[in-house]
């Protein structure tokens, strides 16, 4: 798994991070000051990178938390069918398949993607 450590703190708008280990992109970062008896705490809202789905994570800012490596790659398409895209990716010339999102993409078009353990997301 392509992820590396951080403190909460280092976090910021638009930056990764993992919740319930799915790679979320935060959408909004605020912090509480310190109270009487603790730290002061961070509050993160995020989206998922491939789900789209929403969550929150509230954690002391000098907790660690893990932060996904995702790759930012170029790719072409190669065939389009009613649901999915048959794409091959400039760098290592292989060849695999992803969902097809409302790009309206026809074949020889250049694509921007996301991957991260598997998994593709077109940009």
């Amino acid at each position: 798994m392509a992820k590396q450590q951080t403190e909460v703190r280092e976090l910021d708008e638009g930056s990764y991070v993992l919740i319930e280990d799915i790679p979320c992109k935060i959408t909004s970062y605020s912090t509480a000051k310190p109270g009487k008896h603790g730290s002061a705490k961070a509050r993160i809202d995020a989206k998922g990178v491939f789900d789209s789905q929403k969550r929150s994570l509230s954690q002391p800012v000098d907790a660690k938390v893990w932060v996904p490596i995702i790759n930012r790659k170029q790719g072409q398409v190669i065939d389009v069918r009613s649901d999915e895209i048959q794409v091959m990716d400039l760098e290592t010339y292989d060849n695999f398949v992803m969902k097809a999102g409302d790009e309206g993409l026809a074949a020889d078009d250049e694509i921007e993607f996301l991957e991260f353990e598997g998994q593709r997301k077109i940009v």
